[in-house]
C-alpha cells in the first residue's frame, strides 16, 4: 500500500502550496507540476524498509531516460542492508576528513559534517549508487572528442538519475541525489563490489520522508537568455 506523502499533493488543499501556484491553476496541467514542483531533497527518512517491487519501479523510470546513442550506460546498485550502508559511510567518512584536515578544516567542523552526512546515509532505508560504463559507448583517438564522449555518458546518467527522483515523488517516496562518491569513485567501487568498468557518479538515498521541505527557485528571467 502506497503510504502518504508528507506534503499534500491535492490542489484543493488550502495548505499546499499548489492552490497558490499559477502553474498548478490548469486542472489539465495540475498533476504534471505538483510532480515536477513536489520533488524535493529530503534527508531524513522513517525506519520503514521499502519494498523491492517499488525500487524496481524507480529504476525501471530510471532507465527510460534519454541517452547518446541510446548507449544506456547508467548502470545501478541499489543497497538496502544496514552492514553495506554503515561500511560505505565510514570509509567514506574517512577519506573525507582526511582531505578536510588536509585543507586545514577545523577539526569540529569536520566532525559535524561527517556525523549529518553518515546519519543520511545510514539513515535511509535504501541507497542507489547511480555509476557509468563507457562499455557501448564510440571510442575515438583524440582527447576532444573522448572527453565529449565521457561527458555524453554522464549527463546521460544524470538524465536517468533525474527520472528516478521524480519516480521516487510520484509513488509517495522521499529522495536526495549526493554527488560524493565523484570524489572518492575507486573507494566506492571497492566497498561495494562493483565491475572495474562501472564509474560511481551519485549516491541516492531514499525513504519514506521524515520531514518536510519547502525550498524554492529564482525567477526564470535570472537563469534564461533569449535570442
Amino acid at each position: 500500500m502506497q503510504k502518504q506523502r508528507i506534503a499534500s499533493a491535492d490542489p484543493r488543499d488550502d495548505y499546499s502550496d499548489w492552490r497558490q501556484s499559477d502553474w498548478a491553476s490548469d486542472i489539465d496541467d495540475g498533476s504534471f507540476w505538483q510532480l515536477i514542483r513536489g520533488r524535493r531533497s529530503v534527508r531524513r527518512y522513517l525506519p520503514d524498509p521499502v519494498e523491492r517491487s517499488l525500487l524496481e519501479k524507480l529504476l525501471t523510470a530510471a532507465i527510460w531516460a534519454p541517452s547518446a546513442h541510446n548507449r544506456q550506460p547508467w548502470r545501478f546498485c541499489v543497497v538496502t542492508s544496514d552492514p553495506a550502508k554503515q561500511d560505505l559511510s565510514e570509509r567514506m567518512a574517512a577519506r573525507w576528513r582526511a582531505d578536510l584536515s588536509a585543507d586545514g578544516v577545523d577539526a569540529a567542523f569536520i566532525e559535524r559534517r561527517v556525523r549529518i552526512s553518515h546519519a543520511r546515509i545510514t539513515g535511509a532505508p535504501a541507497l542507489v549508487a547511480a555509476s557509468l560504463s563507457l562499455e557501448g559507448m564510440d571510442d575515438y583517438p583524440d582527447p576532444r572528442r573522448q572527453e565529449a564522449e565521457w561527458l555524453m555518458a554522464v549527463q546521460s546518467t544524470a538524465l536517468a538519475c533525474q527520472n528516478l527522483l521524480l519516480a521516487a515523488q510520484h509513488f509517495g517516496l522521499a529522495a536526495c541525489w549526493m554527488c560524493a562518491p565523484l570524489f572518492v569513485p575507486d573507494l566506492v567501487r571497492d566497498v561495494l563490489d562493483l565491475p572495474d568498468s562501472w564509474h560511481p557518479q551519485a549516491l541516492i538515498t531514499l525513504g519514506y520522508a521524515a520531514e518536510e521541505k519547502q525550498r524554492e527557485r529564482l525567477p526564470l528571467a535570472e537563469r534564461v537568455i533569449w535570442r
